[in-house]
């Protein structure tokens, strides 16, 4: 530890970091924060998972507090998940008490009774969720403007997760309004894993405030030297059996932590391991609270163990000391892939690691294809969701639940004239009227008979949320809830009895409560199923399709391959022959099947589609790679189609029961919700970029 830093920091606090933690030094990212974050600078600090975020922040905030006398809730901790909140709460607990300071919890799962103890004693820190923020400031329980008049700082964990989609707008918009009921510029601090835009990302988070506060991008190594350092290796296994197989064989005495994209695939692959007699722990979303905690909290505490787990412990989670990451198939982007990478590698002497298996072809092709991008040192700009008219309208009726009333020549201040949240906004105010959202007497606006028929139940806390979860229904055995399943599973037909797979285990359902939405179920012997219905619109981008183009035409991942990994890369570029040229995009012809391969991700061909209206086939088929074409097309007829499509790019058309998942949208003109949901579907810059290459026929 420097000098410097020993003379910036509160002595307090420098004597425990000392003495307590028993640390000799600061790590870079916690020195070079220290000077912006006490000047009260925004930042984003920027660093691999474990590279000491959260103490980069901390300490010296909690300085800024010690010696500048803060009172008060004065620093919010803005977290994507419960249980990561949960997880950093002792830690930050000790660091406060050394300044005779206090930390509090705020979330869904705290008990009415410890929000109270909270409210009549407030905290110095709170540690919350946007939604938590946001039902406290339209709480009748709840005096906001004193609660948070000596609020200072908010630091945002993992902001990256928020910024990509629209829980980012929804805490932007909730910053700017705690920012005009404390009356004074609030400090924001962003702490990220590793983005490809990390300045775009310091502009975002700064809000209103840009430009005329000063601002800092603090990542003292993270792109030196391309792509950090792994032991990471490919391995083909084709199928979910052969997966349990090869991961009950390798790493035994180990702790191994293992991802896969589904919670169907998190349950298939649990019952096979656990089948094979490796204790095997399972973690996701549609587990309950306390499924979850325990098997987090056992994997913590032993040794030669597996958890099978969704993205939920991606983030900061800790489940202890891992030896092991193993990714089932890929994820959707490299980032995502230095998350989980980031789990290992911790402890003196280890090494960063993470071996892929594979479940079919297409998965082999895809992973190689990312680490491609990863060896190229290549990470995915994070980039707001265009057009969020939707959180608009929320954000609207949530200030009139806020205020009880809203000036109607004022309501844009309330957002320091923030985009999209300004006057531009006026439309939106105008449906929300017509409609009985809201109502108007003389100069003010207040919360209207259709917003209280829509979102009023459980005191308008279905305003808080700005996503859209789909029903499911709750499964308990006994008393004890297991999780939740979907409710497709409960009505498809079958012969015998209906068995589930939950938790990694088979429950034979014994009745369901339709009213209520709650199955009980026995352990069986059978086998179940397990499935989820996701609404989620898009798949790979244009950068990893263009990588998998890349694999297919012989570019090697440069990881190491295991001899099934070799044959399996063999076999798809054979199998793929047709669809890659080296000399440009290909559009092959088998029957009456006709596609151009363009490589381009979903949101590319979306746009592409919709253009070429007259060269595609009817429907307007498309996937990642290929787009369908009418099937009498002539090189004539394609000619045509493309001449000048540049100039004319077209959004892709959008089916109406995809607003189902954009929470909000009856809130808005349908014109207006298609038109969002139309702009978050089309990649714009790529698709032009297609058009402008060279295309041969094949077949």
């Amino acid at each position: 530890m420097t000098a410097q830093s020993f003379e910036r920091l509160s002595p307090v606090l420098v004597h425990h970091i000392v003495n307590s933690l028993g640390w000799r030094e600061l790590r870079p990212l916690q020195e070079e924060a220290i000077g912006p974050l006490l000047a009260g600078s925004d930042a984003i600090l920027l660093a691999p998972t474990a590279g000491g975020k959260t103490e980069a922040a901390a300490f010296p905030i909690l300085s800024a507090m010690d010696q500048q006398h803060w009172t008060g809730l004065s620093v919010l901790y803005v977290c994507p998940l419960k249980a990561l909140l949960n997880n950093l709460l002792p830690r930050l607990e000790s660091y406060a008490a050394w300044l005779g300071r206090k930390v509090a919890l705020w979330h869904g799962d705290v008990s009415a009774s410890a929000r109270q103890r909270i409210l009549r004693d407030p905290p110095d820190i709170l540690l919350t969720t946007p939604e938590s923020l946001e039902a406290m400031l339209v709480s009748v329980k709840t005096d906001h403007r004193r609660f948070f008049a000596d609020l200072r700082a908010v630091v945002v964990d993992e902001v990256h997760a928020f910024a990509g989609d629209d829980r980012g707008w929804h805490l932007l918009a909730v910053l700017e309004r705690l920012t005009r009921v404390t009356g004074r510029p609030i400090q924001r601090i962003g702490l990220s894993a590793t983005v490809g835009n990390p300045a775009e990302l310091l502009h975002w988070i700064q809000g209103s405030g840009r430009g005329s506060r000063p601002a800092e991008v603090i990542a003292p190594g993270v792109h030196a030297g391309g792509p950090p350092a792994g032991d990471v290796e490919l391995d083909y296994v084709g199928s979910v059996g052969n997966a349990a197989k090869v991961i009950a064989a390798l790493h035994r005495g180990e702790k191994r932590l293992v991802f896969c994209d589904s919670r169907a695939l998190v349950e298939e692959l649990g019952a096979a391991l656990r089948a094979r007699d490796v204790t095997t722990f399972l973690s996701h979303a549609s587990l309950s609270l306390e499924e979850r905690r325990r098997a987090e909290h056992a994997f913590a505490e032993a040794r030669d163990c597996v958890i099978v787990a969704t993205s939920t412990l991606e983030l900061g989670i800790d489940v202890g000391d891992l030896d092991r990451v193993i990714q089932i198939n890929a994820p959707g982007t490299v980032a995502s892939f230095l998350q989980r990478l980031g789990r290992t590698g911790r402890r003196p002497g280890t090494t960063r690691n993470c071996l892929f298996l594979a479940l079919d072809h297409s998965a082999l092709v895809e992973a190689a294809a990312l680490l491609l991008l990863w060896k190229r040192g290549f990470v995915e700009p994070v980039q707001p969701p265009p057009e969020p008219r939707h959180i608009v309208a929320q954000q609207f009726l949530a200030l009139c639940l806020q205020e009880h009333k809203v000036g109607r020549g004022v309501w844009s201040e309330e957002w320091s004239g923030l985009p999209p949240f300004d006057r531009s906004a006026s439309p939106i105010i105008r449906h929300l009227l017509d409609h009985g959202f809201v109502e108007r007497d003389g100069e003010y606006y207040f919360i209207g008979p259709a917003a209280e028929e829509r979102f009023g139940r459980r005191h308008f806390m279905d305003m808080t949320a700005v996503f859209t979860a789909p029903p499911q229904f709750t499964v308990l055995s006994g008393r004890r809830e297991i999780g939740r399943t979907d409710p497709m599973l409960l009505t498809e037909k079958v012969d015998g009895p209906r068995v589930l797979l939950l938790a990694g285990r088979n429950w034979r359902v014994t009745w369901i409560d339709w009213k209520r939405r709650r199955c009980f179920v026995e352990p069986s012997d059978l086998p179940g199923k397990a499935r989820w219905f996701s609404a989620a619109v898009g798949g790979a981008s244009f950068e990893l399709s263009r990588a998998c183009r890349s694999v297919l035409l012989g570019e090697s991942p440069g990881v190491a391959l295991t001899d099934r990994a070799v044959r399996g890369l063999a076999e798809a570029r054979e199998d793929d022959v047709g669809s890659v040229h080296p000399g440009g995009l290909v559009i092959s012809r088998n029957g009456e099947d006709v596609r151009w391969w363009t490589w381009a991700g979903y949101r590319a061909n979306a746009v592409l589609a919709a253009t070429l209206a007259g060269v595609a086939d009817e429907k307007q088929r498309f996937q990642d790679e290929w787009i369908r074409l009418r099937p009498d097309l002539t090189r004539e007829i394609w000619q045509w189609g493309v001449t000048d499509a540049a100039e004319r790019l077209c959004l892709p058309d959008v089916d109406e029961k995809a607003l189902q998942g954009l929470k909000f949208s009856e809130a808005l003109p349908e014109r207006l919700a298609m038109a969002t949901l139309a702009a978050r579907l089309a990649d714009l810059e790529n698709a032009s970029i297609v058009l402008d290459e060279s295309t041969r026929f094949m077949g």
